[in-house]
């Protein structure tokens, strides 16, 4: 009889030792696939495009709407500004003022056309043509570029 309480005792431990083995790698295996389950953002060219095309779509918005205020906000807080035949602006409330400027001169609209997008998360250069309007009028026809920083994750 002792020796079958014996064996019995040395299965039981044993039964219990491979449990606990099993549950400590399932532990181990759910750690690990939450490891391997973090989300690392990739930097994507094709996903910032869109992301600038969005961008310029709500800066023609801002133009037609004359809200020269939403338009300076679209700018990074240490943005330069660079007019054609003007000295550059930097920061946002000079920009604003240049923006208030550009709209009591008559130009009511502005079609931007991306035309390529290049660099890397850090800093994506925007290429492109755009047309200023006054009323329905197109008065500029001009070349652009966009230098892009994400600034508070925008």
């Amino acid at each position: 009889m002792k020796k079958l309480t014996i064996q019995l005792n040395k299965t039981m431990l044993l039964i219990t030792l491979t449990c606990f083995a099993f549950v400590f790698q399932g532990c181990n295996e759910q750690v690990k696939d939450k490891a391997e389950t973090v989300v690392t953002t990739e930097f994507n060219l094709t996903t910032a495009k869109a992301e600038i095309e969005e961008a310029n779509k709500e800066f023609m918005a801002l133009v037609a709407a004359g809200d020269s205020i939403g338009l300076a906000n679209s700018y990074t807080t240490d943005a330069r500004f660079m007019n054609a035949g003007a000295p550059s602006v930097v920061g946002r409330a000079n920009i604003q003022t240049a923006m208030s400027n550009i709209i009591k001169a008559g130009i009511t609209g502005v079609d931007l056309r991306l035309e390529n997008v290049f660099g890397t998360e850090d800093l994506v250069a925007e290429e492109g043509e755009l047309t200023l309007f006054a009323g329905d009028k197109a008065v500029a026809v001009e070349k652009y570029i966009v230098l892009w920083k994400k600034e508070d994750g925008k």
